[in-house]
């Protein structure tokens, strides 16, 4: 596009919407428009290549509050009469001199309309979102976003986001593309969660005689279960440590999976065991309460 074609762009009708358009109304219609015009999902049609280069253009003058209010007024001006091309005669007299807008315009709308020379501008990033299932997110896997083909790592967490440079939107003069961005949303899984310090993590309940005696138990992990070992007088909320056997990382390995124990107490109890906790109740004489006695 020639540098004074600025002036006869009407962007508004570029992407459908009408002067007084909110900026949420601009922002549908570009996506709206950019998905049905954008290359990856329209291979070879130039036509299509030339429409989504002119979406993408209007969309960054209307998308942009300043450059918005600017143009039009260039626009305005144009419309009312001032054309690009001003005709006066010096003095009252002599022939027509012809005057360019840019001399009228000046530097205030120079470098947004394009009438002075502008050097290469990379494309704007694009945004996306991927929802997978805690499954995909630990093995890993791929999407389609945007018509590009996205590689997802195993073991991401929710909310992590994934750069794929060049495949934005395209630039302006000669300018490289700009980026994708993908955004990660995992569903919570059933069993595992994750634990504040990043490492994998999963509820175990034990019984209260396994807690106070100890035993080995059976922890499911990402690649079937592994034996751990409770040691006698494990606590409410205790944590052990199974290393290697976490969430995928990216040097290839596994972190650890941390596994919170949980005593249950029986909700009913039989005659004959609530008998025999009556006897343990009267011959265990240490209190666990003993640190809350005031002296004195």
């Amino acid at each position: 596009m020639a540098q004074r074609d600025w002036a006869d762009k009407d962007y508004y009708r570029v992407l459908g919407v009408s002067k007084d358009a909110s900026k949420e109304d601009i922002k549908k219609a570009y996506r709206k428009l950019a998905q049905q015009y954008h290359p990856d999902a329209n291979s070879g049609n130039k036509e299509a290549e030339s429409r989504f280069k002119e979406i993408s253009e209007a969309y960054a003058i209307l998308n942009n509050e300043e450059k918005r209010r600017e143009y039009d007024q260039i626009r305005s001006f144009v419309e009312s009469g001032g054309d690009r091309w001003v005709g006066f005669r010096p003095g009252g007299g002599g022939g027509n001199v012809h005057i360019n807008i840019e001399d009228l315009i000046g530097e205030q709308f120079g470098d947004i309309f394009g009438f002075r020379p502008r050097g290469p501008r990379k494309g704007a990033d694009v945004e996306a979102e991927a929802r997978l299932t805690f499954e995909e997110a630990m093995s890993g896997t791929t999407v389609q976003a945007h018509g590009a083909k996205v590689r997802i790592p195993a073991g991401i967490r929710n909310g992590a986001r994934i750069r794929v440079a060049g495949r934005g939107e395209p630039g302006t003069n000669d300018g490289s593309r700009g980026d994708l961005y993908v955004r990660v949303n995992v569903e919570p899984d059933e069993i595992f969660s994750w634990a504040p310090t990043g490492d994998l993590q999963v509820v175990v309940p034990v019984t209260f005689p396994e807690a106070a005696l100890g035993a080995k138990v059976e922890v499911p992990t990402l690649d079937g279960t592994v034996t751990v070992k409770v040691p006698a007088g494990t606590q409410h909320g205790k944590t052990l440590r199974v290393r290697g056997k976490g969430a995928p990382n990216r040097k290839g390995g596994a972190g650890d999976l941390l596994v919170k124990i949980e005593v249950e107490v029986p909700r009913k109890l039989s005659k004959r065991e609530k008998q025999l906790l009556e006897e343990f109740a009267e011959i265990h004489e240490e209190s666990p309460r003993g640190h809350l006695r005031r002296v004195g």
